[in-house]
């Protein structure tokens, strides 16, 4: 089985050659760039299973570069920043990312979280066990779970893996109020200590797409599905 391979776009050399290292002890197949161009060069020609993405790189800023991917895949994203000041989240995952990380990191940590994210990435609708293969309707919102598609008033929206497993995790309980902490350990298999920012700001996404009114906001318990 061939390794898994992780874009890393770090400008700094030593954080660069050192993460790449402990990757590659783990297992990984790493392609490393210094800047965002360079990056966006080797993710369309190595086309990577996972791409690590430092926010502040010259070239390209790995918020920028993160578009750029996203428009042309959606392949796994984890961004990686060196303050956990909210604008930096924020503008990450509203980029596409579907994960980050703050510096200085673990490397054992960083290895659980890439792992976590291409558990869900990979996971398919044959072995999610809250999928019965049946067709889901929520007005306008056809969710076809087996197919792993998604139409609202007959046209297909583009969702992320991570988008498409969050609203299956609120199409598998309609009206129930599901909390953000039950959403982090459902749909991102991951103990986040407590920081929900990246549930908010994937349920924002997924209201642009579906509709801002079919995910309601409870305040102070989390988010529900209108049925």
């Amino acid at each position: 089985m061939a390794a898994t391979h992780v874009l890393f776009v770090e400008d700094d050399d030593v954080i660069r050659e050192a993460t790449t290292l402990a990757l590659e002890r783990d297992g990984f197949q790493v392609t490393a760039a210094p800047d965002g161009l360079t990056g966006l060069d080797a993710f369309r020609a190595r086309r990577p299973d996972l791409a690590l993405l430092d926010v502040m790189v010259p070239g390209l800023d790995g918020v920028s570069l993160c578009r750029r991917i996203r428009d042309e895949s959606t392949v796994p994203v984890i961004m990686v920043s060196a303050r956990a000041d909210a604008i930096d989240v924020v503008l990450g995952l509203e980029a596409g990312a579907d994960d980050y990380v703050t510096k200085p990191f673990d490397g054992a940590v960083l290895v659980a979280r890439i792992r976590a994210v291409l558990r869900r990435f990979r996971a398919s609708a044959a072995d999610d066990p809250q999928d019965d293969g049946a067709l889901l309707s929520f007005g306008d919102i056809a969710i076809d779970p087996e197919g792993m598609e998604v139409t609202r008033a007959g046209e297909r929206l583009a969702l992320t893996p991570t988008e498409m497993r969050l609203l299956l995790e609120f199409a598998a309980a309609p009206g129930t109020v599901l909390s953000r902490d039950r959403l982090l350990a459902r749909v991102w298999d991951y103990d986040w200590g407590g920081d929900t920012r990246v549930v908010d700001v994937h349920v924002q996404r997924l209201r642009a797409k579906v509709g801002q009114d079919r995910i309601e906001t409870v305040r102070g318990f989390g988010y529900k599905l209108r049925a």
